[in-house]
């Protein structure tokens, strides 16, 4: 056969060439121009805030006076709302996803609950605020102010998340792994929990770290609930009054005095790196359990 082409096929050939070219650059660049932003804030916040990461400052409370003010009362209030919103989030999604996945009859009740959900994770997270400050604190009479309530509040804002990161997981599982789990006798429950779950399990725990994260790091639903006012001691339990990191931040921010500014660099970097290690988390577990077929 000739290797000899058309002139039109060999521009053809080279327009595509072109485009991939043009394609890659903008990538790069896009790449780039994130880094490039990431860099400049670790850049601004080291520079603001590394001088007063010491330990009186991981290991205090929050006060009047920027140079005996800590953030550990902050961070025990976001352990323990994570905790919170983890023990509710997690088995209540992951159910969720394997019911609609797996079980679910396809009925026009089951589709809006599926719009439903993909609904939720696209709203604010204020009106989540306003949910939980309606529901838990006006109906229920929770404590205010209290991981608690903050727990639920962001659980019910993570939940959609997992379970649409937990569909998707769990429909990634090839069809093959549920016939022979079904020909060898086993039971429609004992095929999804015994193979088709663990197989699941790196991509749901992955979106459940990422659902986490961004939970982490939001203020708005917490502010509604309460949880800007002033704590200088660490809670002791879920129901005592705390603080969390991001609301720290944003209070320290909204002070007069100019000693604050190095408090508020200093937390955004304790911050920032308890994100990059939950998100460490995730890559950790996803390449742990993820299996290749």
């Amino acid at each position: 056969m000739s290797n000899w082409q058309s002139p039109e096929a060999t521009a053809r050939l080279n327009k595509r060439y072109a485009a991939e070219r043009r394609f890659k650059l903008l990538g790069l660049a896009a790449i780039v121009l994130s880094m490039l932003f990431l860099a400049v804030l670790l850049f601004t916040m080291l520079k603001n805030g590394i001088s007063g990461l010491d330990w009186s400052f991981l290991s205090g409370s929050d006060s009047t006076d920027p140079s005996t003010a800590g953030v550990w009362s902050a961070v025990k209030g976001s352990i323990l709302t994570m905790l919170v919103t983890l023990a509710l989030a997690f088995p209540m999604g992951v159910l969720a996803a394997i019911y609609l996945e797996e079980f679910a009859p396809r009925s026009r009740w089951v589709d809006w609950i599926e719009v439903s959900i993909n609904n939720l994770a696209a709203v604010p997270s204020i009106i989540f605020g306003l949910l939980g400050l309606a529901v838990f604190i006006q109906f229920l009479h929770l404590p205010r102010s209290s991981p608690l309530v903050g727990g639920m509040t962001l659980a019910l804002m993570t939940m959609p998340v997992i379970v649409i990161s937990g569909r998707n997981a769990i429909k990634a599982v090839p069809p093959s792994i549920r016939d022979a789990a079904l020909a060898v006798g086993a039971s429609k429950v004992q095929t999804v929990f015994h193979h088709v779950l663990p197989l699941a399990l790196p991509g749901i725990l992955t979106g459940t770290i990422i659902g986490m994260a961004r939970a982490l790091g939001e203020t708005a639903p917490l502010l509604m609930i309460g949880m800007r006012a002033f704590v200088s001691t660490p809670p002791g339990g879920v129901s005592d009054p705390s603080s969390v990191l991001p609301m720290q931040i944003f209070l320290w921010s909204d002070e007069v005095d100019q000693g604050f500014v190095q408090n508020t660099s200093a937390a955004i970097i304790v911050l920032l790196f308890v994100l990059i290690a939950m998100n460490g988390v995730a890559i950790y577990l996803r390449n742990k359990f993820e299996t290749r077929w």
